[in-house]
């Protein structure tokens, strides 16, 4: 019998999915409660699993310190990841007065908390493999972890006997162990070290084969370096080894790389066997590089047999999805192989959250949004994760309650059911190649152009900026040297390109042709044939504070006039002027010092170009290092943030985003647009919701599924919830009026869909049906009666993007099926 009897053919199969879970649920040290735990957790996640080919447990025993302590003795005691908080303070377990906050004092998560050995530890590991077999029919693998803090359990190992590892201050001084640390000599007897380990062995080669020896004895199938361990030295912070805040030591760049890859060198010499999976930093590949000399080119390129990694959960923390989706598409516009993984926070077991119950408020943003997320490979295929990881299936004091599964697996469900198959309208050309070459080899006294361009793009989608494809340069080129039509229907983003590089002509063809682009950043290294086909010139470059002055409507509320444009944080300052005003370019922004005024968004569209534009924004980072993990944007009363004007060009081009708020303060919506069977789906995180949300695109404004909309000055309005995932496949050209978009019961043989357009006035209608459009046709009305109907010529429409037809001066109905 098969076993895809029941599945969703629509929705792609995961390569692997990840079940993530402590020891907490196994309450009781019994085999057949341990046996009793594993079948439950397989029950509840079972209607997910079975749209995967392999599953994974990713096992939180502790902190990855039973590997480094392990003697290679089953009946040693393990240390286990029993509490809630940080057990690692100077304030013991379960002791002071409640006041003490989770970051300061830890409890243990129950009374009488179970004692386990190591070779307990391989009877649940052996378990979990048995009774997920039996339930899933799939291999199922089981994953140990290694993390560099101190969260998850007592380490006396990191804390005590080896604090020289301890070099990075992420949760305060020499709090996190640094990947390429160094270890004193210690006599004590370890599984792959059984005379003591020498003085000065690279924390690399220990835990490779400390990992090895581990993973062998207990039947452990791959590791997981948790929290950025890897990555270099500040996996959390915006500074690191080289960005200290105020100075990028751009001398210590060699060193600093040749550390961090002779630790990835050292593991593998010492744990060749088993595969390692990543979680990265909570950053950017390009911020990664310029601030801690991370190498991610290397590590994806070398010999180690990693998987990249996902998307960071600072969405889920406090709300930058900027970040998260900024991080998560730098880091696999290239990948190693094929394979990447979204990973998913819906409990936490140590820190007293279930995001999905709390900080999400049971919203689904954190999965639609990273979820329409593709990347585009050389080939010009659309290529989706491959993995899906859940941290995890067990809360804070180690329950596993059903509302979590029944209600999470529905949403990553329908977003995998309707995830991208083509580009979206907007797309990320990353510079991975570029980045790499000038921090290491060109010209690293650009590194504050590298930090600055990831943070402009994380400000920009914190402004409801919607990007969310991804190509590498190279791959871009590659796609159009193979005559790829991948791209054909979106608008590129990217920096300016190198003087005389192969990306650079390609984008000026592209244009040519009829294609769209938006370069951003520093020109200073742009070719003069560059520089003439935007038609901008280089002058003396001004900072500080300016006046910024926009040349059309943008949002709907006024804007500050003042921009600090801080130079250090924004690789240099202003330094650039239209160079011939001609009637084929724009100047859509300036700012001005006094007398002296730059130009820092100019559009140019030539009439030779088939409908082609290019859009040059400079780009102001505003937001500044105050203290903390991250930068601190610039107080929005006051200033105009430089992120917000990537949307305004967007508007200028046609793909027009604005809101309407009674506070400047508020938070504005993040978008993400994605395309699916020739429809288009609007992904949407709002903060605020009373800011209202305005489309207006080329082909006209979206109406989206089962939504009234009031026009205005041809755009549709909408006050979203939260989190909102809605279809498109209607654009309605009409100024004013109340118009509705909805689903109808088909009530025909042979007809999959039928949608009702209503409160259409003297309106131009385009409709973009599925790709099986067999029996498309449109009516004036909704009738039942086939031998009464009255079907409207349907002409396909050839000006705007996809496949679609269109009607011209509809009034009243409109109801279309296929």
């Amino acid at each position: 019998m098969s076993d895809n009897i029941g599945l969703d053919p629509s929705i792609k199969k995961f390569n692997n999915i990840t079940l993530e879970m402590s020891l907490k649920p196994f309450k009781q040290n019994d085999k057949e409660y341990i046996r009793y735990v594993c079948k439950s957790m397989f029950d509840q996640w079972n209607p997910l699993l079975k749209y995967c080919d392999t599953v994974s447990i990713l096992l939180w025993t502790a902190d990855g310190s039973e590997i480094l302590d392990y003697s290679g003795d089953l009946n040693q005691p393990l240390e286990w990841g029993r509490y809630i908080g940080n057990p690692n303070t100077t304030h013991e377990v379960n002791s002071g007065p409640r006041e003490l906050n989770l970051h300061t004092r830890a409890y243990t998560y129950m009374e009488n908390t179970p004692s386990f050995n190591y070779g307990d530890l391989k009877y649940i590991v052996r378990t979990l493999k048995t009774i997920g077999e039996q339930i899933t029919g799939k291999i199922i693998r089981v994953g140990e972890t290694f993390d560099p803090g101190p969260e998850f359990a007592k380490s006396a190992f990191k804390y005590a006997k080896h604090p020289e590892i301890c070099m990075a201050n992420t949760m305060g001084a020499k709090s996190f162990v640094c990947c390429y640390a160094r270890l004193n000599e210690d006599s004590g007897k370890y599984a792959a070290f059984p005379n003591g380990i020498p003085q000065g062995t690279s924390l690399g080669y220990y835990l490779g084969k400390q990992s090895q020896e581990m993973m062998k004895d207990i039947g452990f199938d791959y590791l997981w370096f948790s929290n950025g361990f890897g990555f270099g030295m500040e996996t959390w912070n915006t500074i690191g080894a080289i960005y200290d805040s105020k100075v990028f030591h751009v001398d210590k760049m060699t060193d600093i790389r040749k550390k961090i890859i002779d630790f990835w060198t050292d593991f593998r010499k010492g744990c060749p066997d088993y595969r390692i999976e990543t979680r990265g930093t909570n950053l950017s590949a390009g911020i990664d590089l310029a601030r801690d000399g991370v190498d991610l080119k290397s590590i994806y390129t070398g010999p180690y047999d990693i998987l990249p990694p996902p998307n960071s959960p600072w969405a889920a923390l406090n709300g930058d999805f900027g970040l998260e989706l900024a991080g998560y598409m730098s880091r696999i516009s290239e990948i190693p192989d094929n394979r990447y993984l979204f990973r998913y926070y819906i409990h936490d077991p140590w820190w007293a959250n279930s995001p999905w119950l709390d900080r999400y408020g049971r919203e689904a943003h954190d999965i639609y949004l990273p979820m329409a997320v593709s990347r585009i490979n050389s080939e010009g295929e659309i290529t989706l994760p491959t993995h899906l990881n859940l941290l995890t299936v067990d809360d804070s004091y180690g329950n596993m309650p059903d509302q979590v599964p029944n209600e999470v697996i529905p949403h990553i469900l329908q977003a995998r059911r309707k995830s991208p198959d083509k580009a979206g309208p907007i797309v990320w050309l990353y510079p991975f190649d570029e980045y790499h070459e000038n921090a290491f080899k060109k010209d690293p006294n650009r590194l504050e152009e590298i930090f600055y361009g990831d943070w402009f793009v994380i400000q920009a989608i914190n402004d409801g900026f919607p990007i969310n494809t991804v190509i590498s340069t190279a791959g871009f080129i590659s796609c159009m040297q193979k005559k790829s039509t991948v791209l054909n229907e979106s608008i590129l983003v990217t920096t300016v390109p190198e003087k005389g590089a192969e990306v650079e002509k390609e984008l000026m063809r592209f244009v040519e042709k009829g294609g769209k682009v938006i370069v951003y950043g520093p020109a200073t290294h742009a070719s003069e044939d560059f520089l003439r086909f935007l038609n901008i010139k280089l002058t003396d470059p001004i900072d500080g504070l300016v006046t910024i002055s926009l040349n059309s409507d943008f949002d709907n509320y006024i804007q500050p006039s003042l921009l600090h444009h801080n130079k250090d944080m924004s690789g240099g300052g202003i330094e650039v002027l239209v160079e011939n005003l001609q009637p084929d370019t724009r100047i859509l922004a300036k700012v001005s010092n006094h007398s002296v005024h730059r130009d820092v968004a100019v559009l140019r569209q030539s009439p030779d170009w088939k409908g082609g534009a290019i859009c040059y924004v400079r780009g102001t980072n505003s937001a500044s290092f105050k203290g903390g993990h991250l930068l601190s944007q610039d107080d929005m009363p006051r200033f105009f943030i430089g992120g917000s004007l990537m949307r305004y060009a967007l508007g200028e081009i046609g793909y027009s985003i604005k809101y309407s708020k009674k506070e400047l303060s508020r938070k504005n919506p993040i978008n993400c647009i994605s395309k699916n069977n020739n429809g288009y789906w609007f992904s949407g995180y709002v903060p605020d919701q009373t800011v209202e949300q305005s489309y207006k695109f080329p082909q006209g404004a979206p109406l989206f599924m089962g939504t009234e909309t009031e026009l205005k000055n041809g755009y549709s309005n909408y006050h979203m919830p939260k989190s909102w995932h809605k279809e498109c496949r209607v654009f309605v050209e009409q100024k004013e009026g109340v118009v509705a978009c909805h689903e109808l019961a088909p009530v025909e043989y042979e007809i999959n869909r039928k949608i009702g357009i209503y409160g259409l006035k003297g309106a131009n209608v385009r409709i973009y049906p599925g790709k099986d459009e067999t029996n498309y046709k449109a009516m004036p009305h909704n009738n039942h009666s086939p031998e009464k109907e009255v079907i409207l010529e349907s002409r396909k429409g050839t000006d705007f993007e996809g496949s679609y037809y269109e009607y011209k001066n509809i009034t009243g109905q409109l109801v279309i099926t296929w």
